[in-house]
């Protein structure tokens, strides 16, 4: 056994007391931050995804939030997604790549009105990448990391465990599409979202401070349901086909690797293009379809065969 120091550069999220109740064994490390990965008991939990409903710290997801007149264009410039019929109160899958067309991240992307932004991101350091590009472009936008945290409710009793809490309204949210609300006077932002394929909500936390009270209240509401605490499952990732940036790429991976290809928009990815084929090339490469970035420059991660 070992145990991990406590340091200024590692946050425990605003549910690390309610986990630590609930008896939770394991963490690693993301994004700064402690993440559950076992209460202890690893089959009760993948079964509880599988069949009922799970309750997740997901805090680590961390937002980068982009506010201000040039938000949004920020936001189509760090995705290769093409985000022009994004509306207010909708999420998207929007993968972020470098200038060599190399993924960086896989966030969703929430438009919460057309001069804020939010990037929910896996594990690497978005705030330093947006706010060079902001920069180098003249962007009168501010780059920052809101209190927000996430919990994540998956399972296929999800959806009624969360209109226990905040109504049937819930019920006609689509898939990424979200609202702001409140309970018991916490401001959160709720959506249809989350890492699995047993369907579920993630629920924003918009205030640290409040993250036990809003933990019990959803774990009261889903008393009726057998709820209990879980984390991202790794078996039911694999089997549901999901992409774990860190885990399924690496420093050359692009998105056609790892079947992003149509979340990417050539148009709006402003890293690299396509214009040289392998006939031009006189050779072929495996799945990778960049071939020249920003600068005109051969991509040095081009992969030929």
């Amino acid at each position: 056994m070992f145990g991990i120091t406590p340091s200024a550069r590692l946050r425990p999220s605003p549910y690390f007391e309610a986990t630590l109740a609930e008896g939770v064994t394991a963490f690693t490390t993301y994004n700064h931050m402690l993440m559950p990965t076992s209460f202890g008991q690893p089959e009760a939990e993948y079964w509880r995804l599988i069949n009922g409903v799970s309750q997740w710290d997901v805090a680590v997801e961390r937002q980068v939030q982009l506010q201000g007149p040039d938000a949004g264009r920020l936001a189509q410039i760090l995705t290769a997604r093409n985000l022009s019929k994004c509306q207010i109160g909708q999420g998207k899958y929007a993968p972020l790549c470098n200038h060599a067309g190399v993924l960086i991240n896989d966030p969703i992307l929430l438009k919460l009105s057309d001069d804020l932004y939010w990037f929910s991101i896996a594990d690497s350091n978005v705030w330093f990448w947006a706010r060079a590009i902001a920069e180098e472009r003249g962007l009168n936008v501010r780059i920052s990391e809101p209190d927000v945290s996430p919990m994540a409710v998956q399972g296929p009793h999800a959806e009624a465990v969360v209109a226990a809490v905040f109504g049937n309204w819930i019920k006609e949210l689509k898939y990424f599409w979200f609202k702001e609300t409140q309970i018991a006077g916490i401001p959160v932002v709720v959506a249809r979202s989350g890492w699995s394929k047993q369907g579920g909500f993630e629920i924003y936390l918009r205030d640290g401070s409040k993250g036990t009270e809003l933990w019990n209240i959803v774990k009261a509401a889903g008393q009726p349901f057998n709820i209990g605490p879980g984390n991202p499952s790794w078996c039911e990732r694999v089997e549901s086909g999901l992409i774990s940036y860190g885990g399924d790429t690496d420093s050359e991976t692009n998105p056609y690797e790892v079947r992003m290809g149509k979340y990417i928009d050539l148009e709006f990815a402003g890293r690299c293009d396509r214009r040289e084929g392998p006939a031009q090339n006189k050779g072929s490469r495996s799945e990778t379809p960049f071939t020249r970035n920003y600068y005109g420059q051969p991509c040095a991660h081009v992969r030929r065969i």
